[in-house]
């Protein structure tokens, strides 16, 4: 910067007024008083966050709160559209687990009419579809978009999502549709996230954590594994990394999202309370060959998904129709299988879990059934549900309806591991081998290896389960499984790591804006203040003796910053002996400058470079805690370049 000319002794600038901050009452500065004195005994250069802890779990609270009520909404309100649409329009009656179907009590009033199912999906897409054209961002499952919204848009989501969501996924799913809930809480999770950010005028990297926690307390309002949900917001962002940053809020999130679930429907979680498996070493090789099993099926699941994709823009009528198409084809398919294959095991009127998330055939998977065969008839039937829960959910979600991919991926891989398992007691005769488990691990392994998500997908099943009696053979098959998938991707969306993100580029490109003054002020480098009647001698003195010292706060009696003085204005006191008799400090500063601990560096740097300033205070509660210079900036700026892309923004 440009040496500033010295200013006349005899002219003041004018000083702009201090506003103080309120004062507290005194009742409140009372009870303060322990807490300073106890703060007093920390060491300085490790300050306690009081004031950013308490804002972000305030913050994690206020938007776990918001998708636990919105989760329980829709949760609700599907369970009410499929018994009054599906029940008993249709007399259809769907193959539910054990945490579904606790909102509305009571059977079947109607003969079954499959001439009506077949329709239905297609009208209630179409319903859906017409909400995604005013609302674009309605349509689809909602997963894909959230990660790209996260990556591609900073965590912005608008807020219209929050309606639109749940009215185009209500439609489409209540009315049969072959897709989970859980893929459109997600989206609707992280519009409430960006939602309460922009509210309460958050930063930019405060939004993109509270979108994540949304995505975390939306999952474990309607899935009800608090911590798998957690985990899972974070992870499934990138192919090989995670948001580290967003752990803790979105833990939180997902605690008030899961305990106000539980309060309305109960503890209850979706597959009920299972028994334990007992893990046996022995059986190691057996799940190494399920783990192969699941990666086919993964692979051969997303394949229908993109192919139904790639040959949707070519049908006819405009986008928002397609996935009525996709609807009727899905209704055709599935109410012949249902009038084909349910007679066969008395189920002619009953659904066979290709409608819906797929959750029932899971449970049958798992637990069995009264009507389900423990044979190698039991064995086709759930390959066969499996294949055909693939095929109704590409129609579903592959032509845009708004249907998540989360359940589907989780029931097929549990067909396929329940499949799996039988068959292998059967054909070695192993009473200890329990479809069950198989079940369990073949539905970690089947979403872990096409999300990318095994940690997840790990904690997921063991809190289904409830136990970690499966954790060696989920660790093992999921292993297998990630490996052998590496190419397919069940989110397009996924930057392989936080390096590949656009938004954390962004963020390495502006490294300023990113980073507060409390991060790097150094509060034990010692700097000198001036008072206003500070006499020429004595500057002189002081300028020599603090030659490292760009900028001289003047602080007044109360200790108020009432101005500033440069170091080029008191080196020409010191060599001006007719002005150093009769100047005073008063005479050559100029206007207080001051930051904060919360403002960023960028804006700090710009206002150096607005007022010609080599060094600016930080205030902390009115107090200067020290001097933010160009050598600071320079510091950051280098440092945080060094450092990899996952550990800022």
């Amino acid at each position: 910067m440009k040496p500033r000319p010295p200013p006349s002794p005899t002219t003041k600038p004018v000083v702009k007024p201090r506003l103080r901050p309120p004062q507290r009452p005194p009742l409140v500065n009372a009870a303060m008083r322990p807490v300073r004195g106890v703060l007093a005994l920390l060491p300085q250069s490790q300050p306690l966050e009081f004031q950013i802890l308490g804002r972000t779990l305030l913050h994690a609270a206020l938007v776990g709160i918001a998708a636990g009520v919105f989760g329980c909404l829709l949760f609700a309100a599907l369970e009410l559209v499929q018994h009054v649409v599906l029940e008993r329009l249709i007399g259809y009656q769907p193959l539910h687990a054990v945490g579904e179907g606790s909102v509305i009590h009571g059977g079947v009033g109607a003969t079954f009419r499959p001439w009506l199912l077949w329709l239905v999906p297609a009208a209630g897409a179409l319903l859906g579809g017409l909400v995604s054209r005013f609302v674009p961002e309605a349509r689809g499952g909602g997963g894909d978009a959230t990660i790209e919204a996260f990556h591609a848009h900073g965590g912005a989501v608008p807020a219209r999502v929050i309606w639109a969501k749940p009215l185009a996924s209500v439609a489409t799913l209540g009315t049969g549709g072959a897709g989970g809930r859980e893929g459109p809480t997600m989206l609707i999770g992280a519009a409430l996230g960006a939602t309460v950010g922009r509210l309460l005028a958050t930063t930019a990297r405060e939004r993109r954590v509270l979108m994540v926690a949304g995505v975390a307390a939306g999952i474990a309002a309607v899935f009800r594994t608090p911590l798998g949900a957690a985990l899972l917001a974070i992870e499934v962002l990138y192919k090989d990394d995670f948001e580290s940053e967003a752990l803790v809020p979105s833990v939180l999130a997902s605690v008030i999202a899961y305990s106000i679930a539980i309060s309305v429907f109960g503890e209850t979680t979706m597959f009920g309370r299972l028994p334990h498996y007992t893990f046996e070493p022995r059986q190691l090789p057996l799940y190494l060959a399920l783990a192969v099993v699941i990666a086919l099926g993964g692979s051969l699941f997303v394949g229908s998904m993109r192919l139904v994709q790639r040959v949707a823009p070519k049908l006819p009528g405009p986008v928002w129709t397609r996935p009525a198409l996709g609807g009727l084809a899905m209704g055709i398919f599935a109410t012949a299988l249902i009038l084909i294959v349910g007679p066969m095991v008395g189920r002619a009127d009953r659904g066979m879990g290709v409608l819906g998330g797929g959750y029932g055939a899971a449970q049958i998977a798992i637990t069995g059934a009264d009507w389900f065969p423990a044979t190698w008839t039991g064995v086709e039937i759930l390959v066969l549900l499996a294949f055909a829960k693939m095929i109704a959910s590409s129609f579903t979600i592959g032509t845009g309806g708004s249907a998540g991919d989360f359940a589907p991926s989780l029931a097929i891989g549990g067909l396929l591991g329940g499949a799996f398992g039988l068959a292998a007691r059967l054909a070695l005769d192993d009473p200890s081998i329990e479809p069950g488990a198989f079940a369990l691990v073949g539905m970690g392994a089947f979403y872990g290896g096409i999300a990318n998500v095994p940690l997840a997908a790990l904690v997921l099943v063991s809190e289904m389960a409830g136990s970690y009696d499966l954790l060696v053979p989920l660790m093992l098959a999921e292993g297998v499984a990630f490996v052998a998938l590496r190419r397919v991707a069940l989110y397009p969306a996924q930057p392989r790591t936080t390096k590949d993100s656009p938004v954390h580029r962004a963020t390495e490109l502006d490294v300023l804006g990113a980073l507060r003054c409390g991060e790097l002020v150094r509060r034990d480098r010692a700097f000198v203040t001036l008072a206003p009647t500070t006499t020429g001698a004595e500057l002189t003195h002081i300028v020599e003796a603090a030659a490292e010292q760009d900028v001289f706060p003047v602080v007044d009696a109360t200790g108020s910053l009432c101005g500033l003085v440069s170091a080029e204005s008191l080196r020409v006191i010191a060599s001006n002996p007719d002005v150093r008799a009769v100047a005073i400090a008063a005479d050559v500063m100029v206007a207080p400058v001051q930051v904060v601990l919360q403002t960023t560096l960028r804006a700090a740097a710009e206002l150096m470079l607005e007022r010609d300033l080599r060094a600016v205070p930080v205030l902390d509660d009115g107090a200067i805690v020290g001097l933010l210079d160009e050598h600071d900036l320079a510091r950051a700026f280098l440092a945080a370049g060094a450092q990899p892309a996952g550990s800022r923004g």
